[in-house]
């Protein structure tokens, strides 16, 4: 059996436990290509709404939740965040994103179980299963030449937030392949073999027409450039192209 129908299948099984025993089921962390595969599949004829998280608004990596009409009562995905930092800030590395999840991933945890990194002035926050959130504190000591302290946040402590910068400019058409030319500074011909080799999606769900129409408030992810969330269109210039404004994150 390939590997997306084991997928589906565990999939299909988390909906099916929560539609006979009338409980929240969760998945593991999904990537943007599982969101899309979840996307695909039906769960309306058993009653049960699949919602998604990842800790925080906007995140990439995220878990499923298969929820029963009948259940009366919400209950918080089993998601902790770490936030991880030098016990040196003047010795420390500049850690990266790679720094900060090779580093995890070195400890034996695998990767279903981690959610986003984000990394803030030389911090870095992970997103993890509450499975792995005691182990992650305690054994996670060192980030290449950087000894660091590892520890879970409380529900009082704020969580950090992504790094965005406005991007602005004209477009003939509000269409996907134009925002998103538009969005790294490529070409639009450019961008065209990467929507249609599946790298592009869009809310999780993969978009392979470059015509596609997106709308205000959706987050574009391109695979190897990163994501941005379209804002609006604002006005229409006196040559008949489009003004828009985007939020591509750092």
């Amino acid at each position: 059996m390939e590997k997306e129908d084991l997928f589906e299948k565990r999939m299909m099984e988390l909906g099916k436990k929560a539609y006979y025993r009338g409980i929240l089921t969760f998945s593991d962390f999904l990537d943007l290509n599982q969101q899309n595969i979840l996307h695909s599949l039906t769960f309306s004829d058993t009653g049960i709404k699949v919602k998604m998280f990842g800790g925080y608004e906007s995140a990439e990596r995220q878990m499923a939740a298969f929820v029963p009409d009948a259940l009366s009562y919400e209950q918080d995905y089993p998601i902790s965040c770490i936030k991880i930092e030098p016990l040196s800030r003047k010795f420390s590395d500049d850690l990266t994103h790679r720094d900060y999840l090779g580093a995890i991933l070195n400890l034996g945890i695998d990767r279903s179980k981690i959610g986003d990194v984000l990394t803030d002035q030389n911090c870095g926050y992970v997103f993890c299963h509450d499975s792995m959130a005691d182990f992650l504190s305690e054994e996670l000591s060192r980030i290449r030449h950087t000894s660091v302290r590892a520890r879970k946040l409380s529900l009082e402590e704020p969580l950090p937030s992504p790094k965005r910068e406005p991007v602005s400019g004209t477009v003939a058409s509000p269409r996907l392949d134009s925002i998103i030319a538009l969005a790294f500074g490529n070409s639009r011909s450019s961008i065209i073999g990467l929507i249609e080799g599946g790298k592009v999606f869009v809310n999780g769900k993969s978009i392979l027409s470059n015509g596609y129409g997106i709308k205000e408030g959706d987050i574009v992810s391109v695979r190897g450039k990163g994501k941005f969330q379209f804002g609006s269109v604002t006005n229409k210039t006196k040559k008949n192209r489009y003004h828009v404004i985007l939020y591509r994150y750092c």
